[in-house]
């Protein structure tokens, strides 16, 4: 069985990442599920950025968790990535939503809405001021869509095993994906999650170290690996029966996938 095709932070090889213009191309491409990073505001609401400050993505100065939705809601999140866009006189009109901070729940609407059966992978970044705030905020979204059940298209993960624990506790359905960073760690986090969590290597690991793929899988649990972009990438995945691949080019990797 081939790997599901998860659009990383959207379609974001060619597009601005964690903007929903990102995500639309990701559908439009056909990819099977959608991932994401997610941060608290200062009034509390969930939104889709990697980096805790803005430097990188908005172009300005400030943290994610210190500035209100209304203050993020006037900064360009897509400019960084073509900086000459604006020069082309011949580029079509643009709506400027799809190019704004975007909320965790405008891509879950975003998600339920669509005409076919998407997924959605939620990491939560630590550490962060707010702490498990953060977990109890994304199970209460979840909840509000009634996809902490059996069988929800939603799917959390972290690098932080306390975070993990946390939404075990609050939503004990809900798949949980334990990111790991260095092969160094599967040892000490083979001993601690549960028997059910997933488990996801970045493929730069798994490339250095061909017999980590093989350790996780011996010991029961799912793969999902991040990030593959290339033919060789894939072939890796399939080879070690991935279930899923976590891409920044989700057309690209279907092609090679032949769908």
């Amino acid at each position: 069985m081939r790997p599901q095709v998860v659009a990383h932070r959207g379609a974001s090889h060619d597009n601005a990442e964690h903007t929903l213009g990102a995500y639309i191309a990701a559908l439009d491409a056909g990819a099977e599920a959608l991932e994401c990073d997610v941060r608290l505001t200062a009034d509390g609401h969930l939104v889709c950025v990697h980096d805790r400050d803005l430097r990188r993505t908005a172009s300005t100065r400030g943290l994610v968790s210190t500035m209100e939705l209304a203050d993020l809601d006037q900064l360009d999140f897509a400019s960084w990535k073509n900086p000459w866009a604006d020069l082309d006189e011949e580029r079509p009109e643009r709506d400027t939503d799809l190019d704004k901070v975007l909320t965790l729940r405008k891509l879950l609407e975003t998600v339920a809405d669509y005409d076919r059966h998407v997924e959605i992978a939620i990491e939560t970044k630590h550490p962060t001021r707010y702490g498990g705030l953060v977990e109890r905020r994304v199970v209460d979204m979840l909840k509000h869509f009634g996809w902490d059940r059996p069988g929800s298209p939603a799917r959390v993960m972290s690098f932080s095993f306390t975070a993990l624990q946390r939404v075990e506790r609050m939503a004990p359905d809900v798949p949980l994906v334990m990111l790991v960073e260095k092969a160094h760690h599967w040892p000490m986090l083979r001993r601690a999650i549960g028997p059910d969590w997933i488990v996801g290597p970045g493929i730069e690991e798994l490339t250095e170290h061909k017999k980590l793929g093989r350790r996780i899988a011996a010991a029961g649990h799912d793969l999902h690996v991040w990030t593959v972009n290339t033919p060789e990438q894939l072939a890796l995945c399939q080879d070690l029966g991935v279930k899923a691949v976590i891409t920044d080019r989700p057309a690209y990797m279907l092609e090679l996938l032949g769908v």
